[in-house]
């Protein structure tokens, strides 16, 4: 059976609010956009009503606008912003709402413009926000993202077609990865969730004091938090809404160890971060924290995220993806981390979520320090996983057995 586009957009939408938000009756829902991803956003405002919420509003967002302040705004003045727009998640999340984002940009949007800047608004959002950020590392609201096509990021990632075809296969790339091209998608996605809820529950069992990496030029022994518990798939809010923060998801993830990761890792796929390119990725830890880090491309804006503050110099995840995801055999690089951190394991240099330890969520800042959980303002994921990396975990007395060969789990 073959879907019409109009289906298909549909099916997105009702995914996005029913699988991915699980909005519930009376719940109040915030949709965070780019003007250019509308249709879709306005189909996310009709199915999360259709869902029972009382109140929807959007937040718009314009990649011209924000690539206009930072070529043409003066110097000093990047650390202002309207605290309004983050009072919007704010507001939602404290009234026990949901909120979901469109994540949609140009990859290269602020290559050509001073890093400095850029990373100097971005703390001040980061610091201003926090708020809101605790609430999501710590699963008090039911949130969701999702993207759509804009045209500079459809033709980056297909570069021999015209806008418009761009867009079109962007689109095509975008149903597949996230099964809406599937004539029940609801019910594909419920088999996939078991299936990583199983993989959780395997590896949260093991309880490994650490995983290694090895393959090419990483070799990498990542510890794991104490009594660290993985996440993977759906989730459930501190007042028992069942979730699925991304869509697509192939991953399973936990904390690592802030003071016990060690050795030469280097990414096996780009990262676009802050609207730049990085790519070539190399990081030296030792006793959790990093020592060097270099990058071909766009190593300026990396050595601004890692200054952010002490804890953007320690990880804060570490996540396994099987070579042979979808978005991965679709042989596609996206430039978009919502998509590529599924197509291959992944580390997060930052803030650590606190439900990936045990009762971390009630912990004092102390307490979650001393259990190995990392702090930060930020929180980036980069991919260090492909058919070239083999992962062993490590028992608490030193003895190894295979997690992944070659990419793939064999646990």
């Amino acid at each position: 059976m073959t879907l019409t586009f109009e289906e298909k957009l549909r099916n997105y939408a009702r995914l996005a609010v029913r699988v991915g938000l699980g909005v519930k009756p009376g719940q109040r829902v915030l949709v965070q956009a780019p003007v250019d991803t509308a249709p879709l956003a306005r189909l996310v405002v009709r199915e999360a009503y259709a869902a029972g919420a009382s109140f929807v509003d959007v937040r718009w967002d314009d990649d011209d606008v924000v690539l206009a302040r930072f070529e043409l705004a003066p110097e000093g003045s990047f650390e202002t912003f309207s605290k309004w727009r983050v009072d919007a998640e704010i507001e939602t999340a404290d009234a026990g709402g949901a909120v979901i984002a469109i994540r949609a940009t140009n990859p290269n949007l602020l290559a050509n413009v001073n890093a400095q800047n850029v990373a100097a608004h971005q703390r001040a959002v980061a610091t201003y926000r926090q708020p809101y950020t605790a609430q999501v590392m710590t699963n008090a609201l039911n949130w969701n993202l999702i993207s759509a096509p804009v045209p500079d990021w459809a033709v980056l990632m297909f570069p021999d077609s015209s806008a418009e075809q761009a867009v079109e296969q962007q689109w095509d790339a975008i149903f597949a990865a996230t099964r809406a091209d599937q004539p029940d998608p609801v019910a594909a996605w419920q088999q996939h969730l078991a299936d990583l809820k199983t993989r959780r529950e395997i590896l949260t069992g093991k309880q490994y004091s650490a995983l290694h990496f090895r393959g090419g030029e990483t070799d990498l022994t990542v510890g794991l938090a104490d009594d660290h518990v993985w996440g993977g798939g759906a989730a459930d809010t501190t007042r028992g809404i069942t979730f699925t923060a991304n869509i697509p998801t192939e991953e399973v993830w936990t904390a690592p160890h802030r003071e016990r990761v060690d050795g030469v890792v280097v990414s096996t796929k780009p990262l676009s971060y802050n609207g730049v390119l990085i790519d070539g990725i190399r990081i030296e830890f030792k006793d959790g924290r990093i020592v060097n880090a270099a990058a071909r491309q766009g190593e300026a804006t990396l050595k601004e995220m890692i200054a952010t503050d002490e804890g953007s110099h320690r990880l804060g995840e570490v996540a396994l993806v099987p070579h042979s995801s979808p978005i991965s055999r679709s042989g596609l690089f996206f430039f978009n981390t919502l998509y590529d951190e599924n197509a291959a394991s992944h580390i997060a240099i930052g803030r650590a979520y606190r439900f990936n330890v045990r009762g971390g969520v009630e912990m004092s800042d102390d307490a979650f320090a001393a259990a190995g959980g990392n702090d930060s303002l930020t929180h980036v994921d980069w991919m260090i996983g492909s058919d070239q990396i083999d992962v062993d975990g490590i028992a608490k007395d030193g003895t190894r057995e295979p997690v992944m060969r070659a990419g793939e789990f064999v646990i």
